[in-house]
């Protein structure tokens, strides 16, 4: 008789950070890891991801927008096709290979306690040049809180070029003293979401292409942006943030849940210019 095969969902769930990986992450605010998932698991997600992109999956109000142009697109014409909070919008997707090999890596990065914060979905379009992010700390758009830590997990459902726009990252800003001064890109902040600042004379950016099933993970206050799609595919990227259940208990408690449907009044305590923090 064969011998009966177990499986340990601990082993399927964990993925191993590198000892260098996890410093490499503390000292220069991000870090490239290679393999996260396989192709097979990557494929069954975007079976649902792409869905979501075409509106096959109902996304209310201006969680479904466009992060390279104001509220008032035409989705015909979105450059970044942005999709806030799917897991809450599609419950079925909660605990999804994605999500528990994340909560993996972020705990190793991280230390314990951390617990999804917000997810999010960006497809950079084909053609389209200006589907550009502009540089920006992750802080800028947040409420300030006792403990910042946070892993956000940017997994590339397609390979990550830099004709496509891959994801670009200032090292070491993470250390600044202060966030740097950020504005609306595209009106107010009723009018799009987009925040930017300036890059300075002496950053140095690096570019960071990766493959379909990698991640780049950064954290809340290293610099980062992207350029723009010029190639004839899509540029799809799934994001998870990771935070402590504090924070993430303290956020939810001013009203503030990442939803671009939230009050406004709560948007427009998130200071945006010459942040201190």
């Amino acid at each position: 008789m064969a011998e009966e095969l177990t499986v340990d969902n601990n082993m399927i769930d964990h993925y191993e950070v590198s000892t260098a990986e996890r410093r490499h992450f503390v000292d220069r605010g991000y870090v490239h890891l290679k393999g996260l998932l396989s192709e097979g698991e990557v494929a069954d997600l975007e079976v649902t991801y792409d869905r979501f992109l075409n509106r096959q999956i109902e996304v209310p109000g201006k969680d479904y927008c466009d992060m390279a142009g104001d509220y008032g697109r035409d989705p015909e014409d979105y450059s970044i096709i942005n999709v806030m909070l799917p897991r809450r919008y599609y419950p079925r997707w909660q605990g999804n290979i994605f999500e528990r090999r994340a909560a993996s890596v972020a705990g190793q990065l991280c230390g314990d306690g951390m617990a999804i914060d917000y997810d999010q979905l960006l497809a950079k379009q084909p053609n389209k040049p200006d589907a550009v992010f502009a540089w920006h700390q992750d802080m800028a758009y947040w409420p300030d809180t006792p403990d910042t830590r946070t892993a956000t997990l940017w997994l590339a459902l397609d390979d990550s070029t830099t004709s496509n726009g891959c994801m670009r990252f200032v090292p070491a800003t993470n250390h600044e003293p202060a966030l740097r001064s950020h504005v609306p890109q595209y009106g107010s902040r009723g009018e799009s979401h987009a925040l930017g600042t300036e890059l300075l004379g002496s950053d140095q950016p690096v570019a960071v292409p990766i493959r379909r099933g990698d991640v780049t993970v950064h954290n809340e206050r290293v610099m980062h942006g992207s350029g723009g799609n010029t190639t004839s595919g899509f540029r799809r990227a799934y994001i998870l943030a990771f935070r402590p259940e504090a924070t993430v208990a303290i956020e939810r408690e001013l009203g503030f849940t990442h939803s671009h449907n939230d009050a406004g009044a709560v948007l427009e305590d998130v200071g945006v210019e010459g942040q201190t923090r």
